[in-house]
């Protein structure tokens, strides 16, 4: 009742199929025998450009989390000594020691990091500045929005917290409240051919803050 029709490929079709498999093949052959040495050079110049290009954008990360963490880390510090003081109703002052570069609640306010005494240690790189950021490429002193006393205090004040917990510009023994004003206390990160900033702000209440200097602001 039916008649029987018999299907053959086109001549298109079977181009289209001999060139598909003649493409597979090829592919085959390729990856049995790898890529030749030109083809690897040029990933390989590639690959050297992209890091090239990516390099200083980690560089530059790596650098800022250094530097975070040795302010936060100090700014840590100074709230525990503020804690510690007003528990204990004994003054305590921060002090700092540099090789290693350290710094530590001075708990007999004699000025220098002792065994028994609670100590944070930077890196090689990270030192406290002697005073309010100098030199080339330094940052503008840091301003506190809203305190107008008029006198802040530096690096070149020893910070110190009274029996009741308040910061003071620390002098022989004198632990006066409340401040005259409030502190910042710099520290610098020795990179290849330039100096990070960064700080802790000490507001008259107490209260801490780290602060870093991206290159247009404190933030």
């Amino acid at each position: 009742m039916f008649s029987q029709v018999a299907i053959t490929p086109t001549a298109r079709g079977g181009s289209h199929m001999a060139g598909v498999g003649a493409a597979a093949h090829e592919f085959g052959a390729r990856w049995k025998r790898g890529f030749s040495l030109l083809e690897l050079l040029i990933v390989v110049g590639i690959g050297i450009t992209i890091v090239a290009i990516a390099m200083p954008s980690f560089i530059n990360a790596f650098y800022s989390i250094r530097l975070k963490s040795a302010a936060s880390n100090l700014s840590s510090l100074m709230q525990q000594a503020r804690i510690q003081a007003a528990r204990q109703n004994k003054i305590y002052t921060i002090a700092y020691k540099t090789t290693p570069p350290q710094a530590c609640i001075d708990t007999n306010t004699n000025g220098t990091c002792e065994a028994g005494e609670t100590v944070i240690t930077f890196t090689q790189s990270i030192s406290m500045s002697t005073g309010v950021p100098s030199g080339a490429g330094a940052p503008p002193a840091y301003v506190l929005v809203g305190d107008t006393a008029g006198t802040i205090y530096d690096n070149a004040t020893i910070l110190g917290y009274s029996a009741r917990g308040l910061p003071c510009a620390y002098s022989a023994g004198v632990c006066s409240t409340p401040a005259a004003g409030y502190f910042v206390y710099y520290i610098k990160d020795a990179r290849v051919g330039s100096t990070g900033w960064a700080g802790v702000v000490v507001t008259r209440s107490g209260r801490t803050k780290p602060i870093i200097w991206d290159g247009a602001s404190w933030e």
